[in-house]
């Protein structure tokens, strides 16, 4: 959003007067959706990739909170075999999503997260976690009642899955500081938008707190 403050209180007014007031309750089952978190987009080296250690590294904290609380956790990457690279659309406007090819390195998840095995990972063409993936299948089989979306990009593959996740009917919150984008402006008018239209926003302190505070017998 514009820096000026007096812009931005503009803003918040004119979404508000809209009627973009409403909010979500956290349920008792939720699942920790962890987008694109791959190396290709967490490595600088990977020309999609820019440097993401904070978000990683506070992304790592609340995993471990999670893990230890047996909250779901699903994580998602791109990862084109060379049909998929010679039939889909998108990388016609981005050529270096080509870089992310099955068996590439840029594909796994950054080892920083500490993945376990039995957390799923999501292979997409696209940018929605959803679009074209067995993703709404695992929640709804685990029973889950809330789904907590962060990972890369902001502007990108993060706000296409929480389009898509409150669009499945699942309560949807955005952990603003585990979200990461390769510029500043991108990454704060899309999280001013998705938690004005999409999804209720929540730092990853206060994610902690909500898991803290689930009864145990929700999470069996």
């Amino acid at each position: 959003m514009p820096g000026n403050s007096e812009v931005d209180a503009l803003t918040h007014e004119t979404y508000r007067r809209a009627g973009f007031t409403g909010s979500f309750e956290f349920g008792v089952r939720p699942a920790l959706l962890v987008v694109d978190f791959c190396r290709g987009f967490t490595d600088p080296a990977c020309p999609l990739g820019s440097d993401t250690t904070a978000e990683v590294e506070r992304t790592r904290v609340l995993l471990d909170v999670a893990r230890a609380r047996s909250t779901f956790v699903v994580f998602t990457t791109i990862a084109y075999d060379e049909g998929a690279r010679a039939t889909t659309t998108w990388l016609r406007k981005v050529p270096s999503l080509g870089e992310l090819t099955v068996g590439s390195p840029w594909v796994d998840i950054d080892v920083r997260l500490g993945r376990l095995d039995h957390e799923p990972v999501v292979a997409k063409h696209g940018a929605s976690a959803f679009f074209g993936t067995p993703l709404q299948a695992l929640l709804v089989a685990a029973r889950i009642d809330t789904v907590l979306v962060m990972g890369a990009t902001t502007s990108g593959c993060v706000r296409a899955s929480v389009v898509d996740a409150v669009q499945y009917g699942f309560p949807t919150f955005v952990v603003t500081d585990c979200c990461a984008d390769r510029s500043a402006g991108p990454h704060d008018a899309n999280l001013f938008d998705m938690t004005a239209k999409y999804a209720d926003p929540l730092t990853s302190e206060e994610v902690v707190s909500h898991l803290q505070r689930l009864p145990e017998t929700a999470l069996r």
